[in-house]
């Protein structure tokens, strides 16, 4: 929600010029281009500086997660991801998966498992995968699970 993300920094008034980029194009706005829209110098810099916080979301959620997980502090944490949640987010696309091969190599069907396998232990936390780079919503949705 760019309108109201603007508002919350008081540059409501520029959000005409915004609704006419993509999420690809603001996030790659520059002063320069800005000053080409005749925005004022100072708005100019405020969103500038505002559009490279927006593109460190990333590393700060992981850094949060982190912070979390070695006991930091949760209000600090919440407050952050209050911050977070109020700017603008664009739903993440994976590149399509490649998908799985017909048959397996020891002649089971796909999907077929072995009733007596060892299954993991339940109470135990696998390892999460890695979030990958441009999911701000699933970092985010990661860092409020723990």
């Amino acid at each position: 929600d760019v309108p109201s993300w603007l508002k919350s920094l008081r540059l409501h008034k520029y959000a005409a010029l915004f609704s006419q980029m993509t999420y690809e194009e603001m996030m790659t706005l520059t002063e320069h281009h800005l000053e080409s829209q005749n925005v004022t110098k100072g708005a100019r810099h405020k969103i500038a500086l505002s559009i490279q916080k927006l593109r460190e979301r990333q590393s700060v959620l992981r850094a949060l997660e982190k912070d979390i997980l070695e006991g930091g502090n949760l209000w600090t944490a919440l407050q952050e991801l209050q911050q977070i949640i109020v700017t603008p987010i664009k739903a993440f696309r994976p590149p399509p998966a490649a998908p799985p091969p017909n048959d397996t190599s020891d002649g089971t069907p796909p999907g077929a498992t072995d009733a007596f396998a060892p299954h993991p232990a339940t109470d135990a936390e696998a390892p999460a995968a890695p979030v990958p780079d441009g999911d701000i919503p699933g970092q985010f949705t990661r860092v409020m699970g723990k």
